[in-house]
């Protein structure tokens, strides 16, 4: 009996023990990224850097008929930038290489556009060479951006043009180094100069180039690159050039049926929870309203409110998030650009300067077969290959931090352990305040890093619910933080009549200069609705009177109010409602053309008395699916509504992508009469749309 006893006593003691043995890393589940795609989705944060031809002439988009001659920067340094993005805890720069007007950058054996046809270093420059001497130098990877069309040369859309393509890829993928990434637009096909032609040319994107013949060219000569856009790539657009990804982002996407063209681009910004390729996206944005730098934005650089968002809607949503600099005419990033990065990276490290969950008590409801290995320690011991799991039947699982003390926290961020596949498609987040557990997020995707911001709160214990899996529940790391009070800048806003209103979230006090000078809490305090018809700059802050804290400065410009303006002439559409494109609302619109009324349209408008101006500024339409956006114009000025001077002309490149305010400029001259002409629709529509015409007055 003693005997009996003892052996049962032997096997209650031995079976936990058992259990543990037998408890196996969970399988991998779905698609899976390559050892490449978490490398790169790791970087999370890289420049963009176009700087050409475009440059110099001042255009997003060159015509391919430009001459290489006009490219000559009068400090070029690379290891500026280097020293930027590198100040900027980026980890790499991909270059624009070659543009679509053709221009490139590196002396290639292939073409006489090329750098080598420049004044700049006597033709003797290589700047893609110099680049990457400077990333090697400070640590930074090199990528490239080629673009698959070519608008200056006379065989593109013919057989040969791939051929060069292609011979251009060799040269840039072995004379460099290592290239991390390499960067597709899909920008292809239309009009060009084509060597003369001066015609419009359309190809099928995904034929001509032969996308999986171009493929297996790049991984045979450079297996580390990653591949970026069109084809068969190993990661996708985000769908928009505004570096925001959708709350949910999945990073498997139908690529087959991408491939056969039965996505919609608009589909990337959250991916596809049924895809069967792993493909992640990646969120690019410019910091300025341009791709390539132009004087004119100089004032118009990205707000430090909207980089904030940018980066919590880009790298915090399981995104990386690709930010441009527009390096200007002297081969420098711009010092308002790099003031702008300064303030980005301060606060957010400011953000994430204290982590809150390493010292508390962690507990969960379900660990992997009761075995340590999968234990919730995982999630807070700073390391990316260890992580919680549950078992294979609990694809719901909650996770509890106890803290020793209330503690305050408004950021909490997550990352699954991608290696094995992205799972969670649910989660809640709950916070324990007196005693009272409170709801204070409700999310669906994590995959490799979700950043939530919350408002702030005082828990004595923070849980995760994961509320529903794909599988068993895999989490790498979880941590939570207590950032600065962020004051969002106030709204400024005048319209036709010059009424300036101003507005602040949470009903902070404004205060408002009209002098240029910045404003602090000497400063004019807005009490509201005031009146200024004259040319200004205004400028304003909002303060957290509670912590004393100050949003960044907003900077608005206006010229003379409009209240004097009519329409004089439209050569389509209501006449009455076309009012709409001078109220100084671009949330309403006016629309011209149509099946019957063919493009070229044009509207000629009275100011009421002569201005200096040496500008104007279209915004297209604002709301709806379909903009109706014009690409490319005419621009008038008339002192007399009889003799008429053309100010300006052309295209207003890749507006389809960027739908924001066009800005064009021109030698200042004296004008009461306007006229705008919309030349082309994007889209070769025949209706196109105007939210708001202004002009641009010599101050």
């Amino acid at each position: 009996m003693k005997n009996i006893f003892l052996l049962l006593s032997f096997f209650c003691f031995i079976n936990p023990m058992s259990s543990q043995e037998l408890a196996k890393s969970p399988k991998p589940f779905g698609p899976l990224p390559t050892q490449k795609q978490v490398d790169w989705q790791e970087m999370e944060f890289y420049a963009f850097v176009h700087f050409s031809l475009n440059t110099f002439t001042n255009k997003e988009w060159g015509y391919g008929d430009e001459s290489p001659e006009l490219f000559n920067p009068t400090n070029l340094d690379v290891r500026q930038w280097a020293r930027v993005v590198k100040a900027a805890g980026m980890k790499g720069i991909i270059l624009v290489a070659k543009h679509h007007d053709g221009f490139c950058l590196w002396p290639s054996a292939y073409t006489e556009r090329s750098v080598k046809n420049s004044p700049w270093e006597k033709g003797k420059g290589d700047l893609v060479k110099e680049l990457a001497a400077a990333c090697k130098e400070y640590g930074l990877k090199l990528g490239l951006y080629l673009s698959p069309w070519d608008r200056s040369r006379a065989d593109y859309g013919k057989p040969e043009y791939v051929t060069y393509f292609r011979n251009q890829l060799k040269e840039l993928l072995t004379n460099y180094g290592d290239v991390f990434e390499m960067w597709f637009d899909g920008a292809n096909g239309g009009d060009g100069y084509y060597g003369g032609a001066n015609e419009t040319r359309k190809i099928n994107t995904l034929e001509y180039y032969n996308w999986d013949e171009t493929y297996k060219l790049i991984y045979n000569t450079a297996p580390k690159t990653l591949v970026w856009g069109v084809g068969p790539s190993e990661a996708r657009w985000i769908g928009n050039e505004e570096g925001r990804a959708g709350k949910t982002n999945w990073s498997v996407l139908r690529q087959k049926d991408e491939l056969a063209g039965k996505v919609h681009y608009t589909e990337f910004v959250s991916g596809h929870e049924d895809g069967e390729k792993w493909v992640p996206g990646e969120a690019d944005v410019s910091i300025r309203p341009g791709w390539f730098y132009h004087a004119v934005e100089d004032d118009k650089v990205r707000s430090l409110d909207e980089m904030v968002d940018i980066y919590y809607e880009s790298i915090g949503r399981n995104a990386t998030l690709l930010l441009n600099l527009p390096v200007d005419k002297r081969g420098l990033v711009h010092e308002n650009d790099e003031a702008r990065l300064k303030e980005l990276v301060s606060t957010i490290r400011q953000d994430f300067k204290t982590e809150l969950l390493a010292g508390s008590k962690i507990s969960a409801d379900n660990i992997r077969g009761n075995n340590a290995e999968f234990g919730t320690k995982n999630v807070t011991d700073g390391n990316k290959n260890t992580y919680w799991a549950t078992d294979d039947s609990a694809k719901t699982a909650s996770i509890v931090f106890e803290f020793n003390k209330p503690t305050a926290l408004n950021r909490i961020l997550l990352q699954e352990y991608i290696t094995l596949g992205q799972r969670v498609k649910a989660f809640t987040v709950e916070a324990q305040v007196n005693g009272i557990w409170k709801t204070v997020a409700t999310e669906t995707t994590i995959g490799y890093k979700r950043i939530l911001r919350i408002d702030r709160v005082t828990a004595s214990a923070l849980r995760i619910n994961i509320t529903d899996s794909k599988a068993s529940v895999v989490i790498s790391n979880i941590q939570a933080y207590n950032a600065t009070t962020f004051v969002r800048m106030p709204e400024i806003q005048r319209d036709k009549n010059g009424n300036v209103t101003m507005k602040s979230e949470e009903g902070n006090p404004v205060y408002y200069t009209l002098d240029g000078s910045n404003p602090t809490k000497k400063s004019t305090l807005y009490k509201g609705e005031f009146q200024h018809n004259k040319a200004v700059v205004i400028k304003a802050v909002a303060i957290n009177a509670d912590e004393n804290i100050s949003s960044a400065v907003k900077t608005s410009k206006y010229g003379a109010s409009k209240e004097n303006w009519k329409i004089v002439t439209v050569s389509s559409g209501d006449l009455n409602s076309a009012n709409r494109i001078i109220d100084g609302n671009p949330n309403t619109d006016w629309s011209f053309g149509g099946e019957s009324n063919k493009l070229p349209q044009e509207i000629t408008i009275d100011m009421g008395t002569i201005s200096t101006i040496n500008g104007f500024t279209y915004v297209p339409q604002q709301v709806g699916n379909n903009l109706n956006l014009i690409s490319n114009y005419e621009f008038y000025t008339s002192v007399d509504n009889v003799k008429w001077i053309l100010q300006s002309q052309g295209e207003f490149s890749n507006i389809k992508n960027n739908p924001i305010e066009q800005v064009k400029t021109f030698k200042k001259d004296k004008a009461r009469y306007i006229r705008f002409v919309a030349k082309s629709a994007v889209g070769k529509g025949s209706t196109v749309s105007i939210a708001e015409i202004n002009v641009i007055e010599t101050l």
